[in-house]
């Protein structure tokens, strides 16, 4: 009876887990703002690779990007020829992307990882990742408004 007890309660969890299971990595989101004008859209894309829509035909002409390294890492889809550049905000410290001639951003997908401000972007001879918003300084990624005290 116990043999059978356990036998069954091991196929209970057996069959629970694979009901649902672990996702086998965590994916970094972008969380873009989208500016045209006097409006605004937020979009969040995974950096997957996955081709997010936009569904917007604002005439977008700034892109903002406070935590991931959108210039390099995404790809921006829109009906024709673009030009974007990278911008950052010296106040701030706010890094966007300037899209010339403004016009809609039809969809948009991200792929690779980025480290967080503070994180360590250069280890034991290694170079981990990219700076998701600042640049690698030493061992860690620092923001794009470092000022100085003195």
């Amino acid at each position: 009876m116990k043999f059978t007890s356990a036998i069954l309660i091991n196929l209970g969890l057996v069959a629970t887990s694979t009901a649902h299971p672990v996702e086998e990595r965590d994916v970094q989101v972008a969380h873009l703002t989208f500016h045209g004008g006097p409006a605004s859209y937020d979009l969040s894309v995974p950096a997957d690779g996955s081709v997010v829509n936009t569904n917007s035909d604002i005439s977008v002409s700034i892109i903002d990007a406070p935590d991931y390294n959108a210039i390099t890492q995404c790809t921006f889809n829109t009906a024709s020829e673009k030009t974007l550049v990278s911008s950052i905000n010296t106040q701030t410290g706010l890094q966007s992307i300037i899209v010339g001639p403004p016009q809609p951003i039809i969809s948009v997908s991200c792929n690779g990882a980025c480290t967080p401000t503070y994180g360590v972007c250069y280890e034991d001879t290694h170079y981990n990742a990219p700076c998701c918003n600042g640049f690698c300084a030493g061992t860690r990624c620092r923001p794009w408004n470092i000022t100085s005290t003195e």
